[in-house]
């Protein structure tokens, strides 16, 4: 009965090619879009290589100014200053690292002008992440604080100057200035904002110093706590430190405003407060606004599939009356329907993920995002494809009850209609 069943779904989808058609893209737009941005959210989230401990990893990356008048507020990263007298040295935590935004620098290869993004840290940087080195090791906190001249470049920077050779002791020019690479690392995608660069120096190895005093600048903080347990009383520590820290201009200024954030809470503040939305960076207040993208981004394919759904079966109040004629009864005619609704849907789902399969290989190939390592996720999938499923049995179950309830003289009269 269940191959009779397929058969005649079968023959009735390609009897109706444009609803055939039109369902098929509807459900497979659908899932490709939701599993390519599943696989862009894993790729924020989800610890991945070089930021392995981000589960027990604190980030301070903004800081507020409150000014004694209500309506100055300054926003903007902290200063080297900031973090070197108030952040290390807090309760539980194993290592401290301070480094800096990255920022566009150029050089020259025979004559001809290259430009990539350089982050400048001090050792602990390579000790709290976990890079994957092709060649050498990280330069260390001694090569900091005796300002050598040593770079870490990525991959697609040592094919960019050096070809296939390998590029270990060699001198490269940053900045105007002669460097030697300790280092050569994999490519670092673009989503991985604590970590991403495409060459890495020592703060100290900058042209000037000036950075030492000052209170506001473009550095950030990265603390590696002994587990997440211990979040709440470093964090508390650092909001007593930060109640003492010293003031740009104390008749401007009344109060510093800052926090350690997560790893993820990281990643929203990255997303959404930087961005001006003025949203706060505590998971539980965007979750709802994820949920609402999510069913704003689903309803519209989902009320396309009911209407098709309803208006095939509709259609078919002819041959429903002939099946009842011949003694077919409705728990076989209702089976039918449901039968060809997820026949249909499970088509839909092979082809939306054939189609994320692909785009996520677009993706990782091109310079969209760049360094991408998208990869797809299956769970999320799979979720999405019995969210369908359910969605195609809604739109065909009551359709296909009422018109199995019709009598046949009145279905065969086109009674459905």
């Amino acid at each position: 009965m269940f191959r009779n069943y397929i058969k005649i779904a079968w023959k009735v989808m390609l009897r109706r090619k444009f609803f055939t058609l039109v369902s098929l893209f509807t459900i497979g737009f659908t899932l490709m879009v939701m599993m390519t941005v599943a696989a862009i959210l894993d790729h924020y989230f989800q610890p991945a290589v070089p930021e392995i401990h981000s589960n027990r990893t604190l980030h301070f990356t903004l800081a507020t100014l409150r000014g004694t008048n209500p309506f100055l507020i300054m926003m903007g990263n902290p200063g080297y200053a900031l973090l070197n007298r108030y952040t290390r040295g807090l309760p539980f935590v194993e290592r401290v690292s301070i480094y800096q935004s990255v920022v566009y620098t150029n050089s020259y290869l025979d004559g001809e002008k290259i430009s990539f993004l350089l982050k400048r840290t001090d050792g602990s940087f390579w000790q709290i992440l976990s890079f994957q080195f092709l060649e050498g090791a990280p330069y260390t906190e001694e090569d900091n604080r005796m300002a050598r001249r040593v770079v870490v470049i990525n991959e697609a920077m040592r094919q960019r100057f050096f070809g296939k050779r390998p590029a270990l002791g060699k001198m490269i020019e940053v900045d105007g200035q002669r460097f030697r690479i300790a280092g050569v690392v994999t490519n670092v995608p673009r989503f991985r904002n604590i970590a991403y660069a495409e060459m890495w120096a020592p703060i100290s190895s900058a042209k000037t110093n000036s950075y030492l005093a000052d209170l506001r600048g473009d550095f950030n903080g990265l603390y590696l706590a002994r587990s997440s347990a211990d979040f709440k009383a470093v964090q508390a520590e650092f909001q007593s430190r930060l109640r003492n820290a010293e003031l740009p201009d104390p008749k401007k200024f009344r109060r510093w405003e800052a926090q350690l954030n997560t790893y993820r809470q990281e990643v929203y503040l990255s997303l959404f407060l930087q961005s001006g939305l003025g949203w706060t960076s505590e998971p539980k207040t965007l979750l709802p606004v994820f949920l609402a993208c999510v069913l704003l981004f689903v309803t519209p394919p989902t009320v396309t599939l009911v209407n098709l759904n309803v208006s095939r079966i509709l259609e078919r109040v002819s041959e429903i009356g002939v099946r009842k004629a011949f003694g077919a009864s409705s728990v076989q005619l209702i089976c039918q329907f449901l039968v060809e609704n997820v026949l249909l849907t499970l088509m839909g789902g092979v082809l939306g993920l054939c189609g994320s399969l692909i785009l996520l290989r677009i993706i990782n190939h091109s310079n969209w995002f760049q360094y991408a390592a998208l990869q797809p996720n299956y769970l999320i999938f799979l979720y999405a494809l019995l969210l369908a499923l359910l969605f195609g049995l809604f739109s065909g179950i009551y359709p296909a009850w009422r018109m199995s309830r019709f009598h046949p003289v009145q279905a065969l009269r086109g009674g459905g209609q």
